[in-house]
């Protein structure tokens, strides 16, 4: 069920492209002079006549005077003109197509190779970004560039075609127009010199045009279609609900041999058919020498242009692997080569193609027979791989000397038994640090040296009793065993220690990005970390103020971008996709970029520059790679999510701010105005006629009124000051007491019936503060209290110094404060039913009076009272006077 949805959903995402403007069409020949340039022109000519915008961006006439004569009348686009080895070239131009962005555009030869210089390394990759970019593309091929066919064109003509274009990007391509023409006709026009020049043609006729070859090609065209039309009927039915085969996948097993390239393509071309996705896997048994590395790689990236997934396995069991792998990612059809086995093996049953047969009667296995070309070319491989160096068989001589030399030391303390353990012994050592070959080589010389020196007799092969030949014999076996298990064991060790340095890195980045604060932080540490896993010089590019991309970090040191080096990066960025070094795209840079995209947007690009004449990195590195930037990739994306959260949780706690000071200020400038006016209208109406004590009165309602509305913006002006940073303390020496007096006089105008009660210390103490904003800390405590003691309750101030610091304790015999709330009450607008924020006040005096006194590095807390009641301390720290102060 699920393989039916993914394939139908895929169908209806080929649906989409379709209608969405990536046109592709296609015009294939079997071969060159069939006429594909001249039909692409004719329809063309037929889009323009119907109204469409047709633009020829570059088409290759070849000197043929009736296509060069439908170009009469359309407009084409200028060239971009390439000086290469001393000549000039005409290339297509992709920025002037891309300005101009027409409905339809022409550009010949799609598997052509750009010269140096241009955006992209192929024609066809230019085509893929018009489409990218919604316009339609009519373009030309012949079938021999065909990626997937590359092989078989190879094996009918002898010629191997070195441009291709992959067939992962032939299925984008909405129509293909086979553009056919009998091999006889095909013939006649190239000795009429209407294909090539009559030098040219005759050593074509004689090479590649020859009738059969022209036949198979041909029939290879034929091929192609048909494949496409298959395929569209198969996406056309499946968007449209019909009933279909469900699509299991293809995998293909490959081993670094010769034959790799050829079992990738054979396993395109079966997929292909099936309509079905299809995965290249490799099993790295951890001793993998740099020449199959190096085939192993080239068939995964031939996999990638072909489409298909690339997939390495780690294990000694080869069989059980891909068995694994098959049953967990649903593959239908296994494809392998065939390999040359062991007599021995493929007699017991062991070798490859006899357990898949064996153990996977459940799956399709198809075994692939090589050309007899590649059979000897994959022999002579082997048998120089698997033979070993010499220094590997110099190691293997001088450990049997060592041994040799042992045993003649220990004869006289040991049994001739036991002289063969250190025989045994010293195979071991040597298996586990050679190959298969070696480790038999030392095998067969030491059981001639433990036969012919210690075995009775001595000094002869000859072998005298019926119980040593056993022995003897069984040495032999025992080496040769031990041998293979030591190797194989080393194999795994190496490839478990390869498979766990990549875990560790992965493990230890992903610890690393999880501690990273901000994107900053994941930035640095993703540069470090890709510098140490890959030896190589990273950098983060992101985009500054002007839109360009810059490096923010890098690792071990920072380095320069070339003018090639940003314009790949920017591509990156544009597509996802890596550009620049070891690409087909702007491969003239010196960084590998590789995207740092998120699920929602770009975040960047990762540029890593290796030494120069560094080799592209082999598959396990890559991968290496890709999945670092995925990790750091998604970094960034929980840290601009988590800069999104903070963000709107700091706007909501600014509207809650906004709507608590409207509220305070609707309330708080609403009383004093209601009562100013009010005292005010009642003078206006009755002056003359109220009494000169009420009218007294009524003048001090309105100052009073006045002051309060005074204090409150003052309020408000101080917590703006506070909150923007902006308070400059303007510190003096004063005694504290004549700040606590000032205060106490303020708080007697005010409060004229409130007593309030001063102990102060009986020394002077020096205060290195500014004065004014001391003072209003405290009046605003002091008001504080007087507004919520109860009548006839004195307020009390104590002023004491205690290790160093000053204090100042204000009581009252108020309601008091729950415990749970006193460290919520120097919040501004915190209200609650009683105390500061109770019936009246705006909230904001405590506030304030915390954020003045924490600028001179003090403190306010509110502590309970015994007997009821709150007390506010105010702590100061104490400095030492200058001496005239002393």
């Amino acid at each position: 069920m699920t393989d039916t949805r993914d394939a139908r959903a895929d169908a209806l995402l080929n649906a989409v492209n379709a209608e969405d403007g990536q046109h592709l069409k296609v015009f294939l020949g079997a071969a060159p002079g069939v006429g594909k340039t001249y039909a692409m022109l004719a329809a063309a000519r037929d889009m323009r006549r119907q109204g469409v915008d047709v633009v020829v961006g570059l088409v290759e006439t070849h000197g043929r005077a009736e296509t060069s004569a439908l170009l009469e009348g359309m407009e084409i686009l200028p060239t971009r003109k390439v000086r290469h080895a001393g000549r000039d070239f005409r290339e297509f131009d992709l920025e002037a197509a891309l300005v101009r962005r027409p409905a339809v555009i022409l550009v010949d030869e799609l598997a052509h190779t750009n010269l140096p210089g241009g955006r992209h390394s192929r024609r066809w990759q230019d085509i893929a970004e018009l489409l990218d970019a919604g316009i339609e593309v009519y373009t030309a091929l012949n079938v021999q560039h065909v990626e997937s066919l590359n092989d078989q064109v190879r094996r009918i003509t002898g010629v191997a075609v070195r441009e291709t274009v992959p067939d992962a990007f032939l299925d984008r391509a909405r129509d293909i127009v086979l553009v056919d023409l009998p091999p006889r006709e095909l013939i006649a026009r190239l000795r009429q010199g209407k294909v090539y020049v009559p030098e040219t043609a005759a050593v074509a006729l004689e090479a590649f045009f020859s009738p059969t070859n022209l036949a198979a090609l041909r029939e290879l065209a034929v091929e192609t279609v048909a494949a496409h039309v298959d395929s569209d009927l198969r996406d056309h039915m499946l968007a449209r609900g019909g009933v279909m085969p469900v699509r299991r996948r293809v995998m293909v097993a490959i081993d670094g041999a010769a034959q790799s390239d050829y079992l990738v393509r054979v396993a395109r071309r079966i997929a292909e058919r099936r309509g079905a996705p299809w995965s290249v896997v490799f099993v790295d048994r951890g001793r993998v020498d740099p020449e199959r590395r190096e085939r192993v790689d080239a068939a995964m990236r031939l996999a990638r242009r072909l489409g298909g997934e690339e997939v390495v396995l780690r294990g000694h069991a080869i069989a059980d692997e891909l068995l694994a792998w098959a049953d967990r990612e649903g593959v239908g059809q296994i494809i392998v080569g065939r390999t040359r086995e062991r007599p021995i093996a493929r007699r017991l049953g062991y070798s490859l193609t006899q357990r898949l047969l064996r153990r996977a009667a459940h799956l399709e296995l198809t075994i692939v027979a090589t050309p007899a070309e590649r059979a000897r070319a994959r022999h002579r491989l082997r048998v120089g791989n698997d033979l070993g160096s010499r220094r590997e068989y110099g190691l293997a001589t001088v450990a049997t000397v060592i041994a040799m030399a042992f045993s003649f030391i220990a004869d006289r303390f040991l049994s001739v038994a036991n002289l063969s353990l250190v025989f045994l012994t010293a195979v071991l050592f040597v298996a586990a640090r050679t190959r298969m070959a070696v480790a038999v080589y030392m095998a067969l010389l030491c059981f001639v040296g433990y036969n012919f020196f210690f075995a009775p007799p001595r000094y002869t092969l000859a072998i005298a009793n019926a119980d040593d030949v056993l022995a003897v014999v069984l040495f032999l076996v025992a080496a040769l065993v031990c041998s293979r298990l030591a190797t194989r064991l080393a194999g795994q060790v190496q490839s478990l220690r390869a498979a766990q340095a990549r875990a560790r890195t992965l493990v230890s980045l992903g610890q690393q990005l999880a501690t990273a604060s901000d994107a900053a932080a994941v930035r640095l540490v993703g540069a470090r970390a890709l510098a140490r896993a890959l030896d190589v010089d990273a950098a983060m590019l992101v985009r500054d103020a002007s839109m360009t991309l810059v490096a923010e970090t890098a690792a071990p040191l920072p380095f320069e971008l070339t003018p090639q080096d940003r314009a790949a990066a920017d591509w990156c960025e544009q597509h996802g996709e890596p550009a620049g070094r070891f690409t087909d795209t702007l491969r003239a840079a010196n960084c590998w970029m590789l995207p740092l995209g998120g699920e929602t947007q770009a975040s960047g690009v990762a540029a890593l520059r290796y030494p120069a004449g560094t080799r592209e990195p082999d598959v396990d590195r890559r991968g290496l790679a890709m999945a670092m930037v995925q990790d750091i990739g998604q970094a960034l994306e929980r840290a601009r999510l988590a800069a999104e959260l903070e963000g709107a949780r700091v706007k909501a706690e600014t509207e809650g701010l906004r709507n608590a000071l409207l509220s305070s200020v609707s309330h708080d400038l609403r009383s004093p105005l209601a009562s100013m006016i009010g005292s005010a209208g009642t003078l206006l109406s009755y002056d003359e006629k109220l009494p000169a004590d009420e009218r007294h009165a009524l003048l001090q309602a309105i100052l009073g009124e006045g002051q309060r509305l005074d204090r409150y913006i003052q309020n408000l002006l101080d917590m703006t000051r506070l909150g923007h940073g902006n308070l400059t303390l303007h510190r003096d020496w004063i005694d504290a007491g004549e700040v606590v007096a000032s205060a106490v006089a303020r708080m007697r105008q005010l409060f004229p019936d409130t007593r309030i009660d001063v102990t102060l210390p009986k020394e002077t103490v020096l205060l290195h503060v500014h004065p004014a904003l001391v003072e209003q800390a405290l009046f605003n405590i002091l008001e504080n209290a007087a507004r919520f003691s109860p009548p006839g309750e004195a307020v009390r101030v104590v002023v004491r110094r205690e290790a160093g610091r000053l204090l100042v304790d204000v009581n009252d015999r108020g309601p008091g404060i729950p415990e749970e709330e006193r460290a919520m009450i120097f919040d501004m607008f915190y209200s609650v039913s009683r105390g500061d924020r109770g019936g009246q006040g705006t909230g904001l005096g405590l506030a304030i009076c915390r954020g003045m006194i924490g600028a001179h590095g003090g403190n306010v807390e509110a502590l309970p009272q015994p007997g009821g009641g709150t007390t506010m301390r105010i702590s100061l720290p104490l400095s030492d006077p200058p001496d005239e102060n002393r």
